[in-house]
C-alpha cells in the first residue's frame, strides 16, 4: 500500500475549510453589517470637549427620553460630505443628532459646518480618535441610534445615502421611534 504524503492532503483540506467559511459568511442575515458590542448597552463614553460654538453633549442629552442619533464624522471625509444633506434633512424633521467630530482639525471642522450647515444639537471633538475607538468606530462616517435611556439600539457603518440608507437605516430608525411612543 502506497503512503500518501500529508503535503498532498493539506491543500485540499485548507481549501475546503476556507470555502466553508465563505459560504457561511454569505448565508448570514446581514453580511454588510458590523456587529456592535454596545447594542443594548449604555453608550460607552462621551467627549470632554466640543467644537467652538457647539454645545458639549452630555449623558443627560442622551437620556432625554427621545431617540437620538450619534454621528461620527470628519471634514476631510468624502462619505461624510455625501451624507451631510441627509443629516440636515433628519434634523429638519426634529430628530436630534449629536455630531462627534474626530481625527480632524478644529478650524477645518468649524469651517465645514459654517459653510454647509450644522445639523447637530450637541457635539464632541475627538482630535485623537480615542473616543471613536471606545465606541468601536472603524472609519467615518458611522451613526448610532440611541434610545431615550442612553442605550445603543443600532450601529450603521457608512454614509446615510441611497438604497443602503433607505433599506437598512430607515427601518431601524422607524422601529426605534415607534418604540419611543
Amino acid at each position: 500500500m502506497a503512503k500518501i504524503s500529508p503535503f498532498v492532503i493539506i491543500p485540499p483540506l485548507a481549501f475546503a475549510a476556507l470555502a466553508a467559511v465563505f459560504v457561511w459568511g454569505l448565508d448570514r442575515d446581514a453580511p454588510n453589517e458590523l456587529p456592535s458590542t454596545f447594542v443594548g448597552r449604555e453608550v460607552p463614553g462621551l467627549p470632554a470637549q466640543a467644537l467652538p460654538g457647539q454645545q458639549l453633549v452630555t449623558m443627560e442629552d442622551l437620556k432625554s427620553g427621545k431617540v437620538t442619533l450619534v454621528n461620527f464624522w470628519a471634514s476631510w471625509c468624502p462619505p461624510c460630505r455625501a451624507e451631510h444633506p441627509t443629516l440636515q434633512a433628519l434634523a429638519d424633521q426634529g430628530i436630534p443628532i449629536v455630531g462627534m467630530n474626530f481625527k480632524d482639525k478644529e478650524g477645518q471642522a468649524t469651517a465645514y459646518l459654517a459653510e454647509h450647515g450644522d445639523p447637530f444639537v450637541a457635539g464632541g471633538f475627538d482630535p485623537t480618535g480615542r473616543l471613536a475607538l471606545d465606541w468601536g468606530v472603524t472609519a467615518p462616517p458611522e451613526t448610532f441610534i440611541v434610545d431615550g435611556d442612553g442605550k445603543v439600539l443600532y450601529r450603521f457603518t457608512g454614509p446615510l445615502i441611497r438604497e443602503d440608507y433607505k433599506n437598512r437605516f430607515v427601518p431601524q430608525l422607524e422601529k426605534a421611534m415607534g418604540a419611543q411612543n
